[in-house]
């Protein structure tokens, strides 16, 4: 199993181009199974996550063609038929895979949907999604670890969501843009990601009103087109991890190819930890001026602190001057990197969904193991800002979400290499 190795001690400095968004082109990859047209899709990450995502749109009769440049071409295959049913194997690598129960029920009535996988961070339930589903009139049934769906005739519905779910937020998007009639989604996810997936979803036809706010609407359509022009947003978390990574070894690092306002949480914490930020429409710069203040933080839905940065921030608490607090608002048992972070150095105490993190550690390396995608980022900056050798284990987790990781570090000045074994 793949290693990565860090000796640690080096400020990084210099640029790094950041990706397309993960978390947005799952789910518009995904969204093409609604049509039966010609999607061009650019700036689309290498990652495990869309390698699964392009074996799901093929399973369930999608041609696809890729260049090493970000650009997927989507077409129909007319040799395949279309499957009724999303398998164990397929569905269990990835929690995005249930996404595929939008736009196949609306397509095709009846599907059969393996339980979702992902990311060991708690229950993350299916429940919302499930809800509203029945809410426009669709027969569910769980039983022996599958999802039975059949939606009869999706009828628009106003949905009022208990929590602003990313992932239901996207999927009722999905079964709504061919349900007949009108669907409201109250108390809506506003992520940056669900406007891309709107954006894409219009050009093909659809009818979405108000993305990105508390309360979104889908008119439905009989059918959609396709497009020849799509480039997906860069990714948020990505960029916030790097310009952690920065702030982390005491360096200057500028963040080229984000949009700055999709990560205002994490740059007014970082300022107010004593960083200078420098910034434009695409790009931020970061450079170390003074101690690390500790400052706490909450996760939130966004536009709040998001909970992927969360083990990243933890991780630079764990080198501030003082104590700080962390807590976690949105997932549950999503404290697992505490334990690693702590074989590094750290000093920290967990109660319930709050960390203490008593700053000022001098961290050493020290053999880690990855628990989650974000966790490792996590594993990862600690060992930058370590002293002496860290090896960072199961990172198959971190190329389900990070580019070339170690590449655009090393091009950042880090002594970090991976261990193929």
């Amino acid at each position: 199993m793949d290693k990565i190795i860090i000796e640690g001690g080096s400020k990084l400095s210099g640029s790094v181009e950041i990706s397309g968004s993960k978390n947005a082109a799952l789910p518009i990859l995904i969204s093409t199974l609604l049509t039966d047209e010609k999607c061009v899709i650019r700036n689309v990450p290498q990652l495990k996550d869309i390698e699964t995502t392009i074996l799901l749109l093929e399973y369930f009769g999608k041609k696809i063609v890729k260049d090493n440049f970000g650009k997927i071409i989507i077409t129909r295959n007319k040799r395949r038929k279309v499957p009724k049913e999303a398998p164990y194997d397929l569905v269990k690598r990835m929690r995005a895979s249930f996404w595929v129960a939008g736009p196949l029920m609306a397509r095709y009535g009846k599907i059969k949907i393996a339980l979702p996988g992902g990311c060991a961070i708690g229950i993350r339930p299916i429940d919302i999604h499930l809800s509203g589903f029945e809410k426009m009139g669709a027969n569910i049934e769980v039983k022996e670890g599958f999802v039975h769906l059949d939606r009869r005739q999706l009828k628009g519905a106003v949905i009022n969501f208990r929590f602003p779910s990313v992932g239901a937020t996207e999927n009722i998007i999905l079964a709504a843009t061919l349900a007949k009639g009108k669907t409201v989604i109250k108390n809506a996810a506003r992520e940056p990601e669900i406007i891309d997936l709107a954006n894409f979803l219009n050009k093909l036809g659809a009818k979405i009103e108000n993305a990105g706010q508390k309360t979104i609407t889908i008119t439905g359509v009989k059918k959609l087109g396709g497009t020849l022009n799509h480039s997906v947003i860069p990714d948020r978390i990505e960029a916030g991890t790097y310009l952690i990574a920065g702030a982390i070894t005491r360096g200057e690092v500028k963040v080229n190819k984000c949009i700055p306002e999709h990560i205002d949480a994490l740059l007014k914490k970082l300022r107010l930890a004593g960083f200078k930020l420098e910034q434009n429409s695409n790009s931020v710069k970061i450079s170390h001026i003074c101690k690390i203040k500790p400052v706490n933080i909450i996760t939130s839905p966004y536009p709040g602190f998001p909970t992927d940065l969360q083990a990243q921030w933890m991780a630079l608490m764990c080198v501030a001057q003082g104590k700080s607090e962390i807590k976690e608002e949105v997932f549950e048992n999503r404290f697992i990197h505490a334990a690693e972070l702590q074989r590094l150095g750290a000093k920290l105490s967990i109660k319930d969904n709050i960390v203490t993190v008593l700053g000022n550690s001098c961290l050493s390396g020290a053999p880690v193991m990855v628990s989650d995608l974000r966790a490792g980022a996590a594993l990862v900056l600690a060992g930058l800002a370590a002293k002496g050798k860290t090896t960072v284990n199961r990172i198959y987790h971190l190329d389900r979400g990070y580019e070339n990781l170690e590449k655009k570090l090393v091009q950042l000045g880090a002594n970090i290499y991976r261990k193929i074994s």
